[in-house]
């Protein structure tokens, strides 16, 4: 975790950002489970969704990497142990990879490219990295993700998906293992993305300003005390940021073992069926979170609390828009939720409550 030095800028501590909930579960249950399948945020400016992410990044544990490996490999990895047939693997540690795509990228830049001209010359196949070789194993961040091109955020999600990266020119062919948490973000009065795009993220968070005035009094304050002193800052919730560290290496360990009854299953299918969810990814998602979730709260069975936790920040990006509809689309999958497991869910206008992942 991060600590101010004269060459490593400090980062502000994940367990010290205020609110904003379903943010930071749905980044907590892709970091348990990232076959979850990434998450896209949406909200308004300065909601602190880019500190939040980075501050994610830096809460990990160190991982054990191939020595000078351009894909951050582990040294148990078979493709590995397969290269260095037998002999002792050199390793390091290094920090959770935390890469920033800009706006601005190219393919070749994204995916890597050969380098043909040596390829011909030596015959051998030159390699030039991207940034999905240097994502590998940690963090993919792609913000105002609404304003990429769609070839590039379907490149990206295809390497997100199947946890390789394919890099083809003139008949050369390069695969290299490309396994990262894909997390966009992006301001919905720039644009959505396609539907299509949009339903491959495993889940979506909805964030709003904050609106209490007393809470916003404190997060400026928390804001000036880090930015005058981030050593003494950081101090300050460095047990906290042990504790949440220790809790999600212990939930990913504890994940195989976490079981989910059959009679919940279909009915997580049934809530998908009911809202004419397109597809599978709906119900093999809210499973996987479900599950992310019992072990992040120390459990080997998934309760009904655990669904309907995180059964909104699941399916609400895969309904169909109706520009007739007045009811926000969290609502929307409590309320069929509450119907098909037999639970009473308040409505959000009675007493102002916000439902879950909504505007």
């Amino acid at each position: 975790m991060s600590t101010a030095t004269s060459t490593q800028r400090a980062v502000f501590p994940f367990t010290a950002v205020i609110g904003q909930e379903d943010m930071k579960l749905a980044l907590i249950l892709n970091v348990i489970d990232p076959k979850i399948g990434g998450v896209m945020i949406m909200g308004d400016r300065g909601t602190g969704k880019s500190t939040t992410i980075r501050a994610l990044a830096d809460l990990l544990p160190e991982i054990s990497v191939v020595e000078n490996d351009p894909f951050n490999r582990a040294p148990e990895d078979p493709e590995v142990q397969q290269e260095f047939e037998g002999s002792s693997v050199p390793e390091s540690a290094m920090k959770v990879p935390m890469v920033d795509l800009p706006l601005g990228a190219t393919e070749d830049r994204v995916c890597g490219t050969i380098d043909i001209e040596k390829a011909l010359s030596e015959g051998v196949k030159a390699f030039e990295p991207g940034l999905l070789a240097k994502a590998n194993r940690g963090l993919l961040y792609v913000d105002e993700v609404n304003l990429l091109d769609d070839h590039l955020v379907d490149v990206l999600l295809d390497s997100a998906a199947s946890g390789r990266n394919t890099v083809e020119r003139e008949g050369i062919s390069i695969r290299h293992p490309a396994q990262f948490v894909l997390i966009g973000s992006g301001n919905p009065e720039e644009g959505e993305l396609r539907p299509q795009l949009l339903d491959r993220f495993g889940m979506h968070a909805e964030i709003r300003t904050v609106k209490d005035p007393a809470q916003r009094v404190q997060i400026v304050e928390q804001r000036a005390e880090f930015d005058q002193d981030p050593d003494a800052f950081l101090a300050k919730y460095q047990s906290e940021q042990t504790a949440l560290q220790e809790r999600i290496v212990s939930a990913q360990q504890r994940l195989k073992g976490v079981a989910i009854d059959h009679e919940y299953r279909v009915q997580i299918s049934q809530v998908c069926s009911e809202l004419d969810v397109d597809g599978l990814r709906g119900d093999i998602v809210s499973n996987r979170a479900a599950k992310a979730l019992a072990a992040y709260e120390g459990r080997s069975e998934v309760t009904l609390d655990d669904i309907q936790t995180v059964i909104a920040l699941c399916l609400r990006h895969r309904l169909r828009k109706d520009p007739l509809e007045s009811i926000d689309s969290g609502y929307k999958v409590e309320k069929t939720f509450g119907s098909v497991f037999g639970v009473t869910i308040p409505d959000p206008t009675a007493n102002g409550r916000s439902p879950v992942g909504a505007r």
